[in-house]
């Protein structure tokens, strides 16, 4: 849920980048490729991002020209000076930022040094892309809580340093694509942006004008995804800088090189959309309302990426109301969204009603911060208070990695697109489905994520998961399976005689699945289960309340909404089965024949669900009072709901 503001303004912004700017051509001077491949790479890079040209805090001899501090402090000077302030009339300043010029101590302390500023409280917050909004959080909140009538928020990165050729001669100018990838595509530059609790204090950057901060909200995603961009960790990301006998061997190995895996980038848009999307649904955005859409992304390659998840959505922002100064500034980080937000409003014409919103992604361990902003006239009454009472919804986290083992035998993640999206992509949908598709997603990024927490799913994953748990399961999962295609043939029972395709589809799918309870429980038995008599076996708790839910909407009249029940339940055997059956192998001391089920609905639930696909179109297609959508998007919450609760117990309550 978003953070709300209603008495904290935007009263300037401002901006400073170091040098001349260096074009595509001159970057070599600066930052020279390491060798034939680093020039191709280069190349390729440099004609996806769009990025003409940059800023640099070093020379072409690799001398330091501007510290990092020096950059942030610049822009803070700037910002007070366009306010018509003083250092003596901020008490908070925060700082965002992958890294400043020390270890320790904190970059915010760094920066009130380098200005020479009047005791005041400081905040530093260390991370990349979102630190930025993260700064401006922290700001805001302590201006809203009245304990700050001035604040700075400020933004500055410096990674050239890190690009220096002479920082890769210790392994002979040689370098794996990760660590190739990110010389071409970052800079160096500093924005801050100056909040106040009074709009008519200092001088507004929109004469007659003034800039409400509604809201922020941010979300991370650490736990769900492996490191995707860093800095200190070798390549395999298996040991860190400090677990070297010292830092010179730590750089000859690569654990100083700034590196980034480009393949786990799209699952960074994909989740940043699906809050957007949630945002929408509870009122947070409108997004007929958004003039202006200031997008943080590192490649104008990924531009028609988030058009088209926004579009697929049915939620598009129009191309027009986009701004982004990528191309003639760069890639600045943390401190992108301030230098693009600070351009924007000292070029742009504004007028009272504007909304601005602003989306930044950040691919370290992927985190996504939106935040919206409000013209209004200078004289308009100020609204003190809630603005709205939108539901208190949980954040939507998308699905986790897989643990598996290396050959080493140490733990890594990998991560597949196959095993970590909704059944089925938005994206793909057939005509029509798109919406449907897309909330239905957004509910199994949360179910699919929440599986992964749960005491069964964790102990596999991290090798606490035995024969005896792996019995228990399938000993509670045999009655109900047994009992799936029971509720189906109900379902069909209750369905009015204008759902007779409908009926038809679905009586063919429990027919296909009434004998696969027998496949489990043979299982069962090769893995050790000692029950022989399968009527004696009884589901959990979590099993009975999602059995019995499934049975009494059954019995309604057109359950049509069990379609959403089925998504959730063929979708966890088409993503989760297929990604936890390669861990139950590896743990588990048992014969190949002992997975035939999970082996056999990894298979064959994506030709279910394309199955699903067809009866969700016959059933809209029946529909004539416009409720199915709904009921599938609402009976499929509940499922996930009930299906986690069987997870849960299916490790916590041990037969």
């Amino acid at each position: 849920m978003p953070i709300e503001f209603d008495q904290v303004y935007l009263q300037q912004a401002s901006y400073f980048l170091p040098g001349e700017p260096v074009d595509n051509e001159r970057m070599d001077a600066f930052i020279a490729p390491l060798n034939r491949i680093s020039g191709r790479i280069k190349q390729r890079i440099l004609a996806e991002n769009g990025i003409k040209q940059r800023y640099y805090a070093i020379d072409p001899d690799g001398n330091t020209t501007h510290t990092n501090a020096m950059l942030a402090s610049a822009a803070v000077t700037d910002c007070l000076q366009r306010g018509q302030l003083t250092l003596s009339d901020i008490s908070l300043l925060a700082s965002g930022s992958s890294g400043g010029d020390t270890l320790m101590p904190g970059f915010a302390n760094m920066i009130q040094g380098q200005l020479s500023a009047p005791p005041m409280e400081t905040v530093s917050i260390h991370g990349i892309c979102a630190a930025g909004v993260s700064a401006i959080q922290a700001v805001a909140q302590g201006i809203q809580s009245g304990a700050h009538a001035h604040g700075i928020a400020v933004a500055s990165e410096m990674p050239s340093r890190l690009f220096k050729r002479s920082r890769f001669a210790s392994r002979g100018y040689d370098a794996d694509f990760d660590a190739h990838f990110l010389r071409w595509m970052l800079s160096d530059g500093a924005g801050a942006v100056l909040l106040s609790g009074n709009h008519h204090a200092g001088q507004s950057i929109l004469p007659g004008l003034r800039i409400r901060l509604k809201w922020i909200h941010q979300r991370s995603f650490s736990g769900d995804y492996p490191v995707c961009m860093q800095l200190g960790l070798s390549a395999d990301r298996q040991r860190g800088h400090l677990d070297y006998p010292s830092w010179a061997e730590a750089e000859a190995d690569g654990a100083l090189a700034l590196r980034q895996d480009i393949r786990l980038l799209p699952h960074l848009f994909d989740i940043g959309i699906h809050e957007y999307v949630k945002l929408v649904r509870d009122k947070w955005v409108d997004p007929a309302r958004i003039r202006h859409f200031l997008c943080h992304y590192s490649s104008e390659k990924f531009i028609p990426v988030v058009a088209d998840l926004l579009d697929k959505a049915g939620l598009a922002i129009a191309r027009e109301h986009w701004f982004s100064n990528l191309a003639w500034r760069g890639n600045t980080g943390a401190a992108s969204i301030m230098i693009m937000l600070a351009e924007f409003l000292q070029t742009k014409t504004l007028a009272a009603g504007d909304q601005i919103l602003c989306y930044v992604p950040e691919s370290g361990r992927f985190m996504t911060a939106y935040m919206l902003l409000e013209v209004e006239d200078d004289d308009a009454p100020s609204q003190p208070g809630a603005q709205s009472q939108p539901g208190d919804r949980q954040a939507i986290p998308p699905a986790a990695g897989v643990s598996t083992r290396s050959r080493s035998g140490e733990l890594s993640t990998t991560l597949d697109a196959e095993d970590i999206g909704p059944p089925h992509d938005p994206a793909h949908a057939p005509q029509g489905l798109a919406p449907l598709l897309t909330e239905l997603a957004t509910i199994w990024h949360d179910y699919r994520s929440r599986v992964w927490r749960t005491p069964l799913v964790s102990a596999l994953r991290e090798r606490r998961f035995d024969t005896q748990d792996y019995i228990n399961w399938t000993a509670h999962w045999i009655p109900q399976v047994r009992q799936g295609t029971q509720w189906m043939r109900k379902a069909v029972g209750s369905l009015s005689a204008q759902y007779a395709p409908l009926a038809e589809l679905i009586k063919l799918h429990a027919g296909e699945e009434q004998n696969d309870f027998q496949i489990l429980f043979e299982d069962y038995r090769k893995a050790g289960g000692t029950i022989e008599d399968i009527d004696t076996l009884r589901r959990n708790p979590g099993g009975e309340a999602l059995n019995a839910y499934l049975h009494g909407l059954a019995e309604t009249v057109n359950p049509i909404g069990l379609l959403g029940a089925i998504y959730i339940i063929e979708g966890t055997g088409q993503r989760i089965v297929p990604a936890l059956l390669p861990l139950l192998r590896a743990t588990l001391p048992l014969p190949a024949d002992a997975f035939r089920f999970l082996e056999y609905h990894g298979h064959n639930d994506e030709h279910h669900l394309q199955r699903w696909l067809v009866a969700v179109s016959l059933a809209l297609d029946c529909d004539n009072r416009g409720r199915a959508e709904r009921q599938i998007v609402d009976t499929a919450r509940r499922t996930a709901a009930l299906y986690l609760m069987q997870f849960h117990h299916a490790k916590e309550y041990e037969s």
